[in-house]
């Protein structure tokens, strides 16, 4: 909902009993929409068409006794309680999930992985790796790359069936509160009133949406509250005025009293009781824009006690009232199966965070999987039968939205692959020149690239077909990392690819899954600023080099294709001292018998060291005279090549399935994948690259 890079809120200040108390009001207007007007069709849903009420109300006991323990125990105990302790740097949902689990386990299929991703600030770990003791089940996942696969295909399923079921989830709730007016209105005008009106209210929504989360929640929280207290109001009048005993209806008892009564009648009942706890995932999935605490308190302390009093009067209207039934047929095809994916899904997951990422006894995990496991799967089967009735439509598209993105998943890792392959070397960048009929023309040339070491092919393709190239060149990687965010000041890696005369750098660019990317004019600016510290702090390292403080810090000075120093938003200005983080791998590429897994192409493997320069004002003058006016020409060849203008280099690719491929594969790779990226913006339209600056080039990739 929010386009900004920020939360809606300063986290710092997210603690005080103040803020957590905004907060919690302020979520009442976006995550309990679903669950606040749960009330509206459980019990016209939940009772089917052959189960009559008895004088004893067994019936009515046994769908309240449902409902009260399905809301204590699934979205109070398992999401409150527990899964909302499972969160990313605050990031709730399914990525947050996977992504807390690809940090504590090499199960991971994202590609470009290297070790210095782990020195980001929000790469937070619950046990360092060098204090932890690996346990079976990780071993296990690590070695089994059939299960990467697998838990990957599992993360896309719950994404996607969050979104097939946030299609219809708006339209239904909606359609759900203004169908209430059959009530008061004669049957020929509440047809043509219901739709329309329905209608007007989800364009009004939606157009309220682009004002973000923090607009939304305050607009809304009131209408919110008033509702809640409403029903919680009405469900107290209702028990005193109809039946206080209802209470009796809380034991456990009168479920299995009822599902014995009904046998299969009162088990696709289920499938309309599971609608009280339609919208749970939200508490996890926006976990983000508000707070654990906030969202603890909203649903302990009002949403909780206001459905359950809601429920109740229900009930003890209901058991007074036999024969009352104003059906809204609409109700019954409410598509409860989705729903219960999606917290099938996050059961899983959360179990494998238990173990995983807390470091509990696997038997702790073991016990959350079958208990909670249990009943969503007894819903879940009990909500098949909805599916002819509607619910294979969020299905179905959540099926499609899955193939969609693992064929873009695959298809990119086979892409990766082919460009590790046919890299090129750095003595082959050196050796280019005018003994060549190789030309260097002023500006600055950006080569975006999925690799981190060694020289694109698509670049070695550039030069032989264009015998020339910019005078301050660019390999610019842009990654992802398994972290919600990447804070600015840790978002640029930079390094050299060769000599300093050679005025040729890389620069890896990392974000997170939360992240938003860089318009191409701030990119370019913050970028060139990014190499201009560079240029002054590599100056001074090589200067100061033998002061290090640390024995462990001396090295080789001639692999300048392969340190990359984390340059952040404090520019270097010869201070007396810094401190910077410097990554050294110990190799460049690791061979490997086969590429069918991108676990087997992980190119660099760095060793992370902390080295602190001291700079002494005193010594070695001649020395920083000298590289005084070497940093000053480098960033006059910088700047001038700036104002030159600056050419965007990316590649223009057609994939194709090589000889002898399955079936299965030249579908997904020469029509789905095709097909998506023609149809879909490419690198230059994301980045708003001007057309004048966009140079393609074009490559075919078998992979």
């Amino acid at each position: 909902m929010d386009l900004e890079r920020v939360k809606c809120w300063d986290t710092s200040k997210k603690d005080s009993w103040k803020n957590i108390l905004l907060l919690a009001y302020q979520s009442l207007g976006v995550v309990y929409g679903d669950l606040s007007i749960s009330p509206l069709y459980v019990y016209k849903s939940a009772f089917a068409e052959d189960i009559q009420h008895s004088e004893t109300n067994e019936e009515i006991y046994g769908v309240l006794s449902f409902v009260f323990w399905t809301i204590t125990l699934v979205p109070l105990f398992k999401y409150v309680f527990i899964v909302l302790r499972a969160d990313d740097n605050g990031e709730g949902g399914t990525f947050a999930l996977y992504s807390l689990i690809c940090r504590h386990a090499k199960v991971s299929l994202l590609p470009n992985r290297q070790l210095a991703d782990e020195a980001l600030s929000t790469y937070i770990l619950e046990h360092p790796p060098e204090k932890e003791k690996s346990s079976r089940l990780k071993v296990v996942l690590e070695k089994c790359k059939a299960l990467h696969t697998a838990l990957l295909i599992l993360v896309l399923l719950g994404t996607c069936m969050v979104i097939g079921d946030g299609v219809l989830t708006p339209a239904i709730s909606v359609f759900s509160a203004v169908s209430g007016l059959e009530l008061s209105m004669s049957k020929e005008h509440h047809q043509y009133a219901v739709v329309p009106i329905t209608c007007f209210i989800l364009l009004c929504l939606f157009a309220l949406q682009h004002y973000g989360t923090h607009r939304v929640g305050f607009f809304f929280a009131p209408v919110v509250l008033a509702w809640l207290l409403c029903i919680s109001a009405l469900g107290l009048y209702n028990i005193f005025q109809w039946n206080r005993y209802i209470y009796q209806a809380l034991s456990p008892y009168y479920m299995f009293k009822f599902l014995r009564k009904t046998r299969i009648s009162g088990w696709m009942s289920l499938g309309g009781i599971l609608l009280c706890i339609t919208g749970s995932e939200a508490m996890f999935a926006d976990l983000g824009h508000f707070s654990y605490s906030a969202i603890q308190v909203a649903f302990t302390f009002l949403v909780y006690p206001a459905l359950i009093l809601a429920y109740m009067g229900q009930a003890a209207y209901l058991s007074q009232h036999h024969h009352t039934s104003h059906r809204i047929s609409f109700y019954v095809s409410v598509p409860g199966l989705a729903v219960m994916a999606v917290m099938l899904v996050t059961t899983c997951l959360t179990s494998l965070v238990i173990i995983l990422c807390w470091r509990k006894p696997p038997i702790l995990a073991l016990c959350f999987l079958i208990f909670f496991g249990s009943i969503e799967l007894l819903y879940f089967s009990a909500s098949l039968t909805k599916f002819r009735e509607g619910a294979w439509l969020p299905i179905l598209l959540a099926l499609f939205l899955m193939t969609i993105m693992f064929v873009w998943h695959y298809a990119t890792i086979k892409k990766y692959e082919f460009d590790l392959h046919n890299k090129v070397s750095l003595d082959w960048l050196l050796a280019l020149g005018p003994s060549l009929g190789i030309a260097r023309v002023p500006g600055i040339g950006l080569v975006f690239t999925d690799l981190t070491s060694g020289i694109p092919a698509n670049f070695s393709r550039f030069v032989t077909n264009l015998p020339a190239f910019h005078r301050v060149l660019v390999f610019v990687c842009v990654k992802s990392v398994p972290v919600p965010y990447v804070p600015p000041a840790e978002r640029y890696l930079v390094g050299r690819v060769g000599p300093a005369a050679h005025r040729s750098y890389r620069c890896i660019v990392r974000y997170g899954y939360r992240d938003v990317h860089q318009d191409v004019d701030s990119f370019e600016s913050e970028l060139v600023d990014r190499l201009a510290d560079f240029i002054r702090y590599d100056w001074c390292r090589t200067q100061r080099t033998s002061s290090c403080t640390e024995d462990d810090a001396s090295r080789s000075t001639d692999m300048s294709d392969c340190r990359l120093a984390v340059i952040g938003t404090v520019a270097f200005s010869g201070a007396p001292a810094y401190e910077i983080e410097e990554t050294q791998p110990a190799s460049v590429s690791v061979g490997f018998p086969t590429v069918e897994s991108i676990t087997d192409v992980i190119e660099m493997e760095p060793v992370e060291r902390r080295v602190r320069f001291a700079i002494d004002e005193d010594s070695q003058a001649d020395s920083r005279t000298e590289n005084a006016k070497q940093i000053r020409e480098e960033l006059e060849d910088l700047y001038a090549a700036q104002q030159a203008g600056t050419a965007f280099i990316l590649g223009h690719s057609h994939v194709k399935a090589k000889q002898g491929s399955s079936i299965m594969k030249r579908l997904a790779i020469n029509f789905g994948y095709n097909f998506l990226r023609k149809n879909c913006r490419g690198a230059d339209v994301a980045l708003k690259v001007p057309p004048v600056s966009l140079l393609e080039v074009g490559m075919v990739y078998v992979v």
